[in-house]
């Protein structure tokens, strides 16, 4: 049978073009369908969310072939510290503390924004030789029989390739059309998402403020400015949103506190209502997902795109082995691979972030109290404290061989 690529990948935002860059390395050919077109995703106030970059992560990213070009836009992340708080009151003492000194590898992430890995990814796909950019373009219907699956676009256009991968978010059609029904629950909280100007530095230090209607995270960006996550209830989001931005900021100042001095909105605002959403399933026949496609997690972690990461480098990694072993890379076996390395360590982080959210989004004086003291005896304990810290950087598990810095 004769197929116009290797693999074709719904959804052209950062896992679908990261995945299609991946199998490249591995000599295996894309097509990525890409509902928005590429104007839309390089504008710069297409998507005011910063990144923090596990470690791990970023040495995929230069396995790529991309770092060098981003390196000059990121801020390195050298201290996380973490206490409770409340709004009016400042931060509570502190109960958490990691320094990358610990880990003697460098720091524990990067902090990059959309605008510059999104415009990168694109340009290296439209780049590539073995892949194919179609942007402005949806899907309408998907076949899979025993030899291929199919895709037909919006424009009529039916594409046949080895494989079908959902990189399209947590409503992933791509799942759905494939019969894979997803576990979630909404937040009731939205995250507002801004980049603030301050008038001290932040000398590369991450802070999350732990607020009875969901955690602040303040995150170092180049320069005096830093990005903000700040969790609200829905209907105060809703609210806050609405409002100008000498009102925004007004409600910030208490949550922010005055330890980087003045504050300013240094860009629009955006927001994102938060919930869980879990794929039953991360693979079907000849079908593979994700991404958000596969599972959505809360950003209390800040793990949301670095789980993606680690499914593209999983499933990259599967795909290739496949291809020099001559097997089929869509047959169940190949794709029973993939599923079993990535569903287990997805499942936890989902149930965790979950956890902790219902655990720190209160103001319950008894567990405020259990909570400080467990995150203070974390932070005391050598040993628990590097663990953590290698989790933070994306270092602990079966690391795929993207994620350790290797080509495939």
């Amino acid at each position: 049978m004769t197929h116009d690529a290797d693999i074709l990948i719904v959804g052209g935002g950062l896992n679908g073009c990261s995945l299609a860059l991946a199998c490249a390395q591995a000599g295996l050919s894309s097509i990525v369908i890409d509902a928005l077109p590429r104007q839309d995703r390089t504008e710069a106030g297409f998507d005011g969310r910063s990144y923090a970059l596990a470690l791990a992560s970023v040495r995929m990213l230069d396995a790529l072939g991309l770092w060098a070009d981003l390196a000059e836009h990121a801020q390195p992340i050298v201290q996380i510290k973490a206490s409770d708080g409340r709004a009016g009151q400042g931060a509570a003492p502190l109960f958490l503390h990691f320094d990358s000194t610990e880990l003697e590898e460098g720091p524990m992430g990067h902090m990059l924004e959309d605008r510059h890995l999104r415009r990168a990814l694109l340009d290296a796909v439209e780049a590539h030789p073995r892949i194919t950019h179609r942007a402005a373009t949806t899907v309408t219907s998907q076949q899979i029989d025993d030899m291929a699956a199919h895709v037909t676009l919006s424009d009529s256009t039916v594409l046949t390739g080895r494989i079908v991968v959902g990189a399209d978010g947590r409503r992933s059609a791509t799942a759905s059309r494939a019969g894979i029904r997803r576990t979630g629950w909404d937040y009731g909280q939205t995250a507002l998402v801004a980049a603030i100007a301050h008038e001290l530095p932040h000398h590369g230090i991450a802070h999350q403020f732990f607020m009875p209607p969901g955690p602040l995270a303040i995150l170092p960006l180049p320069g005096n400015r830093s990005s903000i996550v700040w969790s609200e209830r829905a209907a105060d989001a809703q609210r806050l949103m609405a409002a100008d931005d000498a009102a925004f900021l007004d409600h910030l100042r208490p949550r922010f506190g005055d330890f980087l001095g003045e504050i300013a909105l240094a860009g629009a605002r955006y927001s994102y209502p938060l919930s869980l959403s879990l794929a039953n399933a991360f693979v079907a026949t000849r079908l593979a997902l994700v991404g958000d496609a596969a599972h959505g997690v809360h950003p209390i972690a800040g793990q949301g795109l670095n789980l993606g990461l680690r499914d593209v480098a999983a499933l990259a990694e599967v795909l290739a082995d496949a291809v020099r072993r001559g097997e089929d890379i869509a047959q169940p076996l190949v794709l029973a691979r993939y599923q079993t390395w990535r569903r287990f360590d997805t499942t936890t982080l989902a149930v965790a972030t979950d956890g902790v959210n219902k655990l720190f989004s209160n103001d319950n004086p008894a567990l405020r109290a259990i909570r400080d003291i467990g995150m203070g005896a974390i932070s005391a304990i050598p040993s628990l404290r590097r663990g953590f810290m290698r989790q933070a950087a994306g270092l602990n598990g079966d690391l795929p061989r993207l994620l350790q810095g290797r080509a495939l």
